[in-house]
């Protein structure tokens, strides 16, 4: 406790003084250009979102199970799919399941009675007063929004039915958890738009939608309890409101766990769910490797980007790291007892992320390296450049013939530059992912392929290296580098993909990203506060409504009732219109 009591002091002084900078800064810098703004969305939660709103409402004790399908990535991020993911039946069953055992240990003896802030009259009948009390604190933090008097009525309703016909208070108001739990209004993201009363004839987020939007971008879960008394209140409708809210939110250690999320979004690395290397030529690798692998990364960047406010340019140069004795062998060397901070020396080929375990192993195949794969995953995940897919009728005859006599990886690619129709891709992949074959394909050093020595000489639009430590050098200096993170982020905590008519938006925070040296939370605070985070832009209307069916208390009549209209409607901050 004392711990997290001086990081959250720490924090909260070192985003006063970003704020203070900012601030500074605007006088003089660049004002935000007038933008269309973006729809509202309605995005369908991750596994992470709806664990960490639990771990939020019901503490870490309260145990989930199983991980839900992940949407399909869009314009470089699964965050993007989400925003058109439906919930299938296969989906519906594994929330269910969920829902049920979360709602049964929330009511068990051992939780009880520090979860639930009440006791009935008699635990073997129904108890509306106490189960008004629990449904209607704990919904207004699961769906992060107060419940209407109509949607409270519908809840404990459903509790004392369930308890009466159960004669057991608890596993009654069990019934009515699961049901929120299930909910559409859990299990989605759903943004409002209301008319904007600073501009007439335009619609802007409702409070409750700019609490979601900020708190799923900086923390990955839910709004908690300040931020929703913050939309309620209208503060969070105020620039200085907002502001607090912003630098509130950027001061708490539970940014760590909202960053962490982003990047691992951007950097692919779901893909490790499915990694795999061959056992026969890579026995040291496996599954607690690749999960290691994927940790260090992201301790890097935490504690790169977070704890030390560093040059986000730098992470693609930076020798300081953090190793695990799963990883100590791929990096040769002694193996500590536990994730120990590490520098690597001056002379070593490890310089920045591409050199991590996580980028090599995962971008190579399964039995080598891949030059094309490693440099067509620096292009799209680091620099949101396109790379197309080969085309169908590649021959790879003369690159797998075991009688071919291709030494090294530069030989065997060179081998597609004489196809024109592979060759314009190879020519901007492999210049940069020949650079990293000093390293096999689980990411171990090499000097030599087959007792030649590799030559790992590069190019990056233009700029020649010698070897990797280079190539990570001529990254870090590619302005498309930041400008990729700047497109990224926006679009994670928007809530959908950017388009031409964000370019200027783009390009103003990158001016202001550049101004503050390159530093995250800089970043995340511009964009928080500027007004193309809450405007909807002009011309948006929502779909037109159905008529409510018939009242039906099924979970999946639940679930159809509330997802037929894709679109969210306008409303006021009072309620959500169901």
């Amino acid at each position: 406790m004392h711990l997290f009591v001086i990081t959250l002091v720490r924090r909260t002084m070192v985003y006063l003084l970003v704020a203070a900078t900012l601030v500074g800064c605007s006088e003089s810098g660049p004002a935000e250009p007038e933008t269309q703004g973006a729809q509202p969305r309605m995005r369908l939660v991750t596994t992470d979102q709806y664990v960490n709103t639990l771990m939020y409402v019901f503490g870490s004790s309260v145990h989930t199970q199983g991980e839900f399908s992940p949407a399909e990535r869009t314009e470089g991020l699964l965050a993007n799919g989400a925003a058109v993911a439906g919930v299938s039946a296969s989906l519906l069953e594994q929330f269910q399941r969920t829902a049920a055992s979360v709602a049964a240990q929330v009511v068990d003896e051992g939780h009880r009675h520090y979860l639930i802030p009440c006791k009935p009259a008699s635990e073997d009948a129904a108890d509306n007063v106490c189960a008004t009390e629990f449904l209607s604190k704990t919904g207004r933090l699961l769906f992060g929004r107060a419940l209407n008097d109509a949607e409270i009525t519908a809840y404990v309703a459903s509790a004392e039915t369930a308890a009466e016909s159960l004669e057991d208070f608890y596993r009654g108001l069990a019934t009515a958890l699961e049901g929120m739990l299930i909910s559409p209004d859990f299990l989605f993201v759903l943004e409002n738009a209301e008319p904007d009363p600073r501009t007439p004839g335009k619609l802007r987020l409702d409070a409750y939608s700019v609490a979601s939007r900020l708190s799923y971008f900086f923390w990955n879960a839910s709004p908690d309890a300040e931020l929703l008394d913050a939309a309620e209140s209208g503060e969070l409708q105020t620039e200085d409101g907002l502001a607090r809210a912003v630098d509130r939110m950027l001061a708490s250690p539970r940014l760590d766990s909202g960053m962490r999320a982003f990047f691992d979004d951007m950097f692919a690395f779901d893909d490790f769910n499915t990694l795999s290397k061959d056992p026969l030529i890579y026995p040291t690798f496996t599954s607690v490797t690749a999960v290691a692998a994927r940790e260090q990364t992201l301790r890097t960047v935490i504690n790169h980007l977070i704890n030390n406010e560093e040059d986000y340019r730098d992470l693609f140069t930076t020798r300081s790291t953090f190793i695990s004795p799963e990883l100590a062998v791929l990096y040769d060397m002694p193996a500590p007892s536990g994730w120990t901070p590490y520098t690597f020396p001056p002379d070593s080929l490890r310089a920045g992320l591409l050199t991590h375990v996580s980028f090599l192993a995962l971008h190579a195949h399964p039995g080598r390296s891949s030059p094309t794969l490693r440099g067509k995953a620096l292009r799209e995940l680091l620099l949101c450049q396109h790379v197309p897919p080969p085309p169908p009728d590649v021959d790879f005859s003369v690159i797998m013939d075991a009688n071919a006599h291709y030494p090294t990886q530069r030989e065997r690619v060179a081998a597609h530059l004489e196809n024109p129709s592979c060759a314009g891709c190879h020519r901007v992949t492999d210049p940069t992912g020949l650079s990293l074959e000093n390293f096999n394909g689980e990411g171990r050093v090499r000097l030599r392929e087959n007792n030649v020595l590799i030559d790992a000489t590069g190019d990056l639009d233009g700029v020649k290296f010698e070897n990797v430590v280079g190539l990570g050098q001529a990254l870090r200096n590619n302005t498309a580098l930041p400008a990729c993170l700047v497109q990224r982020l926006y679009s994670y905590g928007s809530g959908g993909p950017t388009g031409a008519q964000d370019n200027q938006l783009l390009e103003y925070f990158n001016e202001r990203f550049a101004a503050g040296g390159y530093r995250l939370p800089n970043l995340l605070r511009t964009i928080g506060l500027s007004e193309s985070f809450s405007r909807v832009k002009d011309g948006w209307s929502p779909a037109p409504m159905e008529p409510e069916p018939d009242v039906d208390n099924s979970p999946e009549q639940h679930i159809a009732s509330n997802t037929h209209n894709a679109e969210p409607t306008v409303q006021s901050v009072e309620g959500v219109k169901k």
